[in-house]
């Protein structure tokens, strides 16, 4: 049987609150994968994960790897962190400042009972999983942070778990060893195969390691998918505008023909598209179209509709491009150029195959 990571029904209400902080969760993390949990504050992310470990104890819910049940509130189960055979790495690495960086791997299995010289050989084999085993003599006040992070991961990896469990471990580094950071966590978890839940609020690290995303809000899952499944066909509005930079406008549907609609917006521009979602649409709907910013295009003479006139109304230069903000008459726009703009106007050509399509939300 495979060890899936596999959450069912996972509701968590805390005394005295009349919301849940998690409702109704039901997903599976594959033996091998990465997934990250990733929404805004207070979404349910880092609760979700204090339950898989065994730190809160859910309302409601089944949590097991395989075959081994950790969580099981209809049955009365619910095994202790230290049984869960977990490994845990949260936003402050923990490490105990009196313990050379060796000691501080080793602790977890000097409580297994492991000794000699197989205690060192896995402690060696752990800081050299994470390029450090010239600095066992160390104390952790000796080390960068982005070193004492990963005696963390050595720490967090060395008594073999079952699941590894990463709680924003990178938000105290600044942003250039972060960005190293996610590239070695990475590699460390698939070097190791260990099944890993991750949590973060940031986007871009949750794309550059994830295999799955699942996306949060008030306390429920919207989205669980592969990074780019979820980035090109985002299951809600909510999921397309905390992931990357989108834009919105109101229309309504003027005609359908199979998957190819027309949507005319507020200034009376009519919008070709092609929906790929499972909805079901009716002409004469109020809906929502999105946009990527990268995937609006300057309209060329070789275009044939799907064309809007657009006043640029602020420019921000981002190194290697410029986003601009336009006004089309029917709403604002990103819009995204190499070179900033020639003029105060713009005419945008938004590929069919490239506008999302959504209900209007209440």
């Amino acid at each position: 049987m495979e060890n899936n990571l596999i959450i069912q029904n996972l509701t968590k209400q805390f005394a005295g609150v009349s919301s849940v902080a998690i409702s109704n969760i039901n997903l599976t993390v594959k033996e091998g994968q990465l997934a990250t949990l990733l929404g805004p504050s207070g979404c349910g992310k880092s609760t979700t994960l204090n339950c898989i470990a065994g730190l809160e104890e859910p309302t409601e819910g089944v949590i097991r790897v395989g075959d081994f049940t950790m969580t099981n509130t209809a049955k009365g189960l619910l095994l202790p962190p230290e049984q869960r055979q977990l490994g845990m790495v949260f936003q402050s690495y923990a490490l105990w400042p009196h313990m050379k960086v060796f000691d501080n791997v080793a602790f977890s299995l000097k409580l297994q009972k492991v000794k000699g010289d197989e205690l060192k050989k896995r402690v060696m084999d752990s800081l050299d999983l994470v390029g450090l085993a010239d600095l066992a003599d160390r104390y952790p006040f000796q080390l960068s942070g982005g070193q004492q992070q990963r005696v963390a991961l050595a720490r967090a990896v060395v008594t073999r778990p079952r699941l590894l469990l990463l709680d924003e471990p990178l938000s105290n580094l600044d942003a250039k060893i972060r960005e190293q950071a996610r590239v070695w966590v990475r590699e460390l978890q698939q070097r190791v195969g260990i099944t890993t839940v991750y949590v973060t609020h940031d986007q871009s690290e949750a794309f550059a390691m994830s295999d799955m995303i699942a996306v949060m809000n008030k306390g429920e899952l919207l989205q669980f998918a592969p990074p780019e499944e979820m980035y090109s066909h985002p299951a809600t509005q909510f999921v397309a505008e905390f992931i990357g930079a989108t834009s919105f406008l109101k229309g309504v549907i003027a005609s359908m023909d199979g998957s190819r609609l027309t949507v005319r917006v507020a200034n009376g521009d009519i919008l070709k598209l092609t929906d790929r979602s499972s909805k079901s649409w009716n002409v004469n709907q109020n809906v929502t179209i999105a946009i990527r910013s990268e995937r609006v295009e300057m309209a060329g003479a070789q275009r044939d509709g799907n064309i809007l006139n657009a006043g640029v109304k602020s420019s921000t230069y981002l190194g290697s491009k410029w986003q601009h903000v336009v006004d089309t008459g029917s709403g604002s726009l990103k819009v995204e150029t190499v070179d900033i703009a020639s003029s105060e106007r713009m005419s945008l050509y938004l590929p069919p195959d490239s506008i999302l399509l959504f209900p209007e939300e209440k």
